[in-house]
């Protein structure tokens, strides 16, 4: 999972950082929020395409993370709240085929499905989506992966305050908040700007 995360998170810094940055180059302040087609460009088609796809599979895979801790606090309070509920307990066994086997849970499957479609059919009516994205982006960058990965490393290694590394460590994460406020303030200002227009 480290492996992966570190991964992840090089990866994505990398292609975020060179699209904000290469984007700011280019256009300066009349950035589009769409890079592919915010500009007239339209073909190749089959490129645009492909980016799409490849943007929709990278959105699917962080949605996934993200809700993961939604996810695990409301099955565990339905099961506090319904102890006594089939729907909670059955588990069905399903293979598919070149799969291995795996139990499917008849109330996860709905909760999920019915959170999927509900938070995507509100992103798909709510006004200003770029805006509100990066106002959640900014909002949430931070806290969910600087903040407590940082602290829990430093409690995890045992790290004395002070120390050489603690104070590193401390300094990215303070330096990182002051990234994410001026993003947070950058995505306010863009809101009101496209409310106003």
């Amino acid at each position: 999972m480290k492996k992966a995360s570190v991964a992840a998170i090089i990866i994505t810094t990398f292609f975020y950082l060179g699209c904000g940055c290469f984007g700011y180059a280019a256009f300066g302040d009349d950035t589009p929020g769409n890079l592919l087609t915010g500009f007239g460009f339209y073909e190749p088609y089959w490129l645009i395409d492909f980016a799409n796809a490849c943007i929709i599979l990278h959105l699917v895979g962080g949605y996934q993370l993200y809700s993961q801790p939604f996810f695990a606090f409301s099955e565990r309070w339905f099961t506090r709240k319904f102890p006594e509920s089939r729907l909670m307990k059955i588990s069905y066994s399903c293979k598919l085929p070149l799969f291995p086997a795996f139990q499917l849970n008849l109330f996860r499957l709905c909760f999920r499905t019915a959170y999927v479609i509900s938070t995507t059919g509100i992103a798909i009516i709510f006004p200003y989506f770029n805006q509100i994205l990066g106002l959640l982006g900014a909002f949430n960058l931070w806290p969910l992966a600087i903040y407590f990965p940082v602290e829990m490393y430093i409690l995890q290694k045992k790290i004395g305050p002070w120390t050489r590394k603690w104070i590193l460590l401390q300094t990215f994460n303070i330096s990182c908040l002051l990234v994410s406020v001026v993003a947070l303030v950058g995505s306010v200002e863009g809101l009101i700007e496209a409310k106003l227009s």
